[in-house]
């Protein structure tokens, strides 16, 4: 691929590309933004060369939700079908709480999480990610259940299961109360969600560092990749967040760096992506833009990472 550097803050100001952004037998893409207005998302993502990528459907951090508007919707679908962007993956709000114990904030977060699922569905994504929340004031096991049941209530009228949307619940980095800090806890969930809804994972390479898994050792990371596919399975596996570390493993500390400027370093990542048991998974970036130009060389530091 030809070299592509640009000269403009924002993508859309870049002059457009010649080359196929998209030559990797894998799908590599990165948190993409949304600024002015949800379906310019697609175009910023082919033009970091991406041929996957995740949005925020809304604020992820305001309750107040994003009004989609039909046309919107329809040019993102026709961009996404021009440029052969998918999956795309949508990451929900980060004030939900579905294991909450607070009754008024739960309704809240309940509410929040349809609207997610119903801006998930207009667009036509392929996946919702969810962090399964805290479940601080009652017990873990009181915490997957609230969840589970809290997902299937936002749910209710909605036909899932027709509509080609998959829920994934996200590994978290194991902070205290906060649910999906192991594999385990991942798929206990998905257990409880499975008769219910189309469910998966999404896996996040820091979290699982930062919680305690050795990715980094190619011994280790075999064992956590055998512990993942006995607990989750990694068929089920439909999204890996490419994030390296800036804290040490066991830390429970999510900070996320430039991919191979961390403790996890390039090999992570080029034995993830290179991993024939992975390469129906999505490989997202969720880096930090610390200048201009951070999540172009995110993206082509994972493509050129991969063999063939």
């Amino acid at each position: 691929m030809a070299e592509f550097r640009p000269s403009e803050k924002d993508p859309l100001k870049w002059p457009a590309r010649t080359d196929p952004p998209w030559r990797t037998s894998r799908r590599v893409g990165i948190h993409t933004s949304i600024a002015g207005g949800v379906e310019n998302a697609a175009e910023r993502a082919f033009r970091l060369g991406c041929n996957t990528f995740q949005i925020f459907s809304s604020s992820p951090r305001q309750w107040q939700p994003y009004s989609l508007g039909r046309g919107q919707c329809a040019t993102m679908n026709r961009l996404r079908q021009r440029y052969d962007l998918k999956p795309l993956v949508i990451h929900s709000n980060y004030l939900i709480n579905l294991a909450g114990t607070n009754a008024a904030f739960l309704k809240k977060s309940v509410e929040a999480f349809r609207g997610e699922l119903e801006r998930a569905l207009a667009l036509c994504a392929e996946y919702l990610v969810l962090h399964p929340g805290s479940f601080r004031g009652a017990s873990r096991e009181e915490g997957l259940i609230r969840t589970a049941g809290s997902i299937a209530e936002a749910c209710e009228g909605m036909d899932i299961a027709k509509s080609g949307l998959t829920i994934l619940i996200e590994n978290t980095a194991g902070a205290e109360y906060s649910l999906g800090g192991t594999f385990e806890q991942v798929a206990e969930l998905l257990d409880l969600l499975r008769p219910k809804l189309p469910v998966g994972a999404c896996i996040d390479t820091c979290h699982t560092h930062v919680a305690g898994y050795d990715i980094v050792s190619e011994e280790g990371r075999a064992l956590t990749l055998r512990h993942l596919a006995q607990t989750v399975g990694l068929k089920n596996v439909r999204v890996w967040h490419c994030n390296d570390a800036k804290a040490e493993r066991g830390s429970r500390l999510d900070r996320h760096e430039h991919i191979g400027r961390g403790k996890l370093g390039l090999e992570v990542f080029r034995a993830l992506l290179n991993d024939r048991r992975l390469k129906h998974a999505a490989f997202i970036a969720e880096t930090p833009i610390d200048d201009p130009g951070d999540d172009l060389r995110n993206v082509e530091a994972l493509k050129g990472l991969v063999k063939s």
